[in-house]
């Protein structure tokens, strides 16, 4: 599903004109990217989709990679990324 059937499906199901729905997606990425550069991402970085799961960084360990061209081995640093976790209500639709 991309942006445009997203913003289609809960235009459907809400009856708000598409544009509105849009609008309400736009200000959620904000909001939710403004929460993770705000918080101290060891311990409160964390935003809840109620009905969906959880975002929620963590750190990536620093690793020995490898350059797929040359075979050369390359470090690469450790760096925080967000994570989803389901929650139940979705993991039981997935899994009946």
């Amino acid at each position: 599903m991309n942006k445009t059937e997203l913003v289609d499906g809960i235009a459907f199901r809400t009856e708000h004109p598409k544009k509105v729905v849009d609008e309400i997606l736009a200000a959620a990425a904000e909001v939710i990217t403004n929460h993770f550069a705000a918080a101290d991402p060891y311990n409160d970085a964390e935003v809840v989709l109620p009905g969906l799961g959880k975002l929620k960084a963590s750190t990536r360990a620093a690793r020995t990679g490898r350059n797929p061209k040359t075979g050369e081995a390359v470090e690469i640093p450790e760096r925080l990324a967000v994570k989803f976790a389901a929650g139940k209500a979705l993991e039981d639709t997935l899994n009946p």
